[in-house]
């Protein structure tokens, strides 16, 4: 749905009273203060955002227009990794890591930080107390649960977002958890374990897990539409793995020309888009041919990917360009950039919801 200032922001040139109407308030002064007020208040409602973007390396979330404006920005904590919405459209959970890169040493964060994205402004943390450096994140809409991965120690996090609290932390038998996803139902969480080349599958209710071999340095996955697979890239095996969510194994693999560090699904099922970091690119492949079929050359090594909730288009952030890369997922080609703070370091960039909208399907 068009609200008034999605309107707005497809008439810029709308914002700006032209010269005529300047002329015209010599004569008609109230009519005008009106008129002009009402101007002021379209050229407002104009900036309002359509992206949210992690800023990894100034410690803050930045709100941007779809042309690359920044709007605002609000500090969370020291470099955050991640990010997910609240089911109601109204929130953004932030984790607030700590480390700008999951190989270095130190303690880290235990935090997560809550955004108001009316308000644009941090209104609260969630403690992990001493469950440190969380990272991926997934959020279950039907029960506002979250699971976060921590890396000291290395875990699973079970969250209550209504009351702010841990309540439950699950051993992955796996080294550096770095993403999190849930299955089917929000009954599993499936955890990439970096330095362990596995996809750990967490029964929720019963901590029991299975570990599946997909190949080295797994990171990013989304699920199919109907819930019965799983892609997970393997940043450094230039390829897809294909889980079988109810045989929790590897049942497939998709070679990349790259190592993906983040992929999604189109809406229709047929492809997926993925960022290449190895040798810096956005790739396609066909999920019935089982194989790539575009790249899309990039300036510097992407970390990001996400998609619109058309599908219409990919997001990547460039954090070491300070730049994100907008591409037009039909055409197979970049659509736009648009320039970041200095030193801000963007990486997951999201399309904001709707407040009165459910949850938009995560596309990470």
């Amino acid at each position: 749905m068009l609200t008034p200032s999605r309107v707005l922001r497809l008439n810029p040139q709308y914002s700006t009273p032209p010269a005529s109407t300047l002329l015209f308030c010599d004569s008609l002064p109230l009519m005008c203060r009106l008129g002009l007020g009402l101007l002021a208040l379209s050229s407002a409602l104009a900036q309002e955002p359509d992206l949210v973007v992690v800023e990894k390396v100034s410690n803050s979330v930045g709100f941007y227009t779809s042309q690359g404006q920044r709007v605002a920005g609000v500090p969370v904590g020291k470099h955050p990794h991640e990010m997910v919405f609240s089911p109601d459209g109204r929130l953004l959970y932030v984790s607030d890591n700590g480390i700008l890169w999951m190989t270095y040493a130190g303690e880290g964060g235990n935090t997560v930080s809550i955004i108001d994205l009316q308000q644009r402004k941090r209104t609260g943390v969630i403690d992990l107390g001493d469950y440190r450096r969380p990272h991926g994140m997934d959020l279950d809409p039907q029960t506002g649960r979250m699971v976060v991965t921590i890396e000291n120690p290395d875990g699973l996090l079970l969250i209550d977002t209504i009351e702010r609290k841990v309540l439950r932390k699950y051993d992955i038998e796996g080294a550096d958890p770095h993403m999190v996803i849930f299955g089917p139902k929000a009954e599993w969480a499936y955890v990439s374990n970096t330095a362990t080349a596995t996809v750990t599958a967490v029964h929720l209710e019963t901590s029991n897990v299975k570990l599946i071999p997909t190949g080295k340095r797994p990171q990013g996955a989304v699920r199919s539409h109907d819930g019965k697979l799983l892609y997970v890239t393997n940043s450094e095996g230039s390829a897809i793995a294909i889980i079988d969510t109810d045989k929790k194994e590897a049942v497939g693999r998709i070679t990349t020309s790259g190592g993906p560090g983040r992929v999604a699904l189109t809406p229709d099922g047929k492809q997926l888009v993925y960022n290449i970091q190895s040798d810096p690119a956005v790739g396609f492949a066909d999920v019935a041919a089982g194989k790539e079929t575009a790249r899309i050359p990039l300036p510097g090594p992407p970390l990001s990917l996400t998609l619109s909730s058309d599908g219409k288009l990919a997001y990547s952030g460039v954090q070491s360009l300070d730049k994100v890369f907008i591409i037009d997922v039909a055409a197979k080609k970049i659509a736009d950039v648009f320039d970041t703070p200095k030193n801000s370091g963007p990486d997951p960039v999201l399309p904001l919801p709707e407040p009165d909208e459910p949850e938009p399907k995560r596309k990470r």
